[in-house]
């Protein structure tokens, strides 16, 4: 199958302490609703299980809920764990009670767009297709 013809692969994880995990569930089911094939992590898990999951499930996309406030940790640790295992070209991308100038600073270190309150599910789904599209676009 050629690529542009592939479904995204979208990993779906809860990284941290939080247990608070509807959010990520209801943007896990829009992605599948949306043609995405998800993978959802479950709560409580460690940087290391999100990259070994993401390496595993061979995924374009990390999805990070965080709603504990570890975000400035979380996020760098799992993309510097991405980019140490040669997974750069993954997205890494999230959601939470994450203040802007953080999601600034995050951007800074290549983690994509930051999607906090009142977000639409249908947002998220376009940002990832735009840049799966943008990825595989050959020009």
């Amino acid at each position: 199958m050629p690529e542009s013809d592939r479904r995204i692969r979208v990993l779906v994880a809860k990284p941290g302490l939080d247990g608070h995990d509807r959010g990520a569930k209801v943007i896990a089911a829009a992605f599948r609703d949306a043609g995405f094939e998800v993978i959802y992590t479950g709560l409580h898990q460690t940087p290391e299980m999100v990259v070994a999951a993401a390496v595993q499930e061979d995924v374009d996309v990390v999805a990070m809920s965080v709603l504990s406030g570890a975000h400035m940790t979380l996020f760098p640790r799992v993309r510097e764990l991405l980019d140490a295992e040669g997974l750069g070209h993954i997205l890494l991308t999230g959601g939470g009670i994450i203040p802007r100038e953080d999601a600034n600073s995050l951007s800074k270190l290549g983690v994509g767009r930051i999607f906090g309150p009142g977000t639409t599910t249908g947002g998220a789904v376009a940002y990832i297709r735009d840049w799966f599209a943008e990825r595989e676009d050959p020009y």
